[in-house]
């Protein structure tokens, strides 16, 4: 068996998750009853900015967050609400999303090509506190 590379993993992750538009999620967003989950690290929000009203969660700590029966979990990570995650370029949220469906997660998708799109399409991006 050889091993997976990890552009393989997001394909994969693709395949079994909802993957939304920038127009999609902006809908969504606008909508109300979505959570938008921003995975970048700190230094990427700052450097690039943020989709305002989004909230940060660095993927390293996404399990532990989501998880309800940790210490660490967080009240934005709330299975019975829309989640809708984004990173950069949308490997890392593809790969999250799948993650939270296995965690038993239901109402999850992602960004497909990230916070790159989003800005790219000219929606609304604002400055990340330091």
């Amino acid at each position: 068996m050889s091993a997976k590379r990890a552009w393989e993993m997001v394909a994969e992750a693709k395949q079994r998750i909802e993957n939304l538009s920038v127009d999609e999620v902006a809908e969504e967003f606008a909508e109300g009853g979505v959570t938008l989950i921003d995975l970048r690290e700190r230094d990427e929000r700052v450097e690039h900015g943020i989709i305002p009203g989004s909230i940060h969660a660095p993927r390293g700590m996404l399990e532990f967050w989501a998880d309800p029966t940790t210490p660490l979990h967080r009240s934005e990570f709330d299975p019975s609400r829309r989640l809708i995650l984004h990173c950069a370029a949308g490997g890392r949220s593809a790969l999250a999303a799948d993650t939270l469906q296995d965690m038993g997660y239901t109402n999850v998708a992602h960004l497909e090509g990230g916070f790159e799109t989003w800005k790219a399409a000219g929606r609304p991006v604002a400055q990340a506190q330091r």
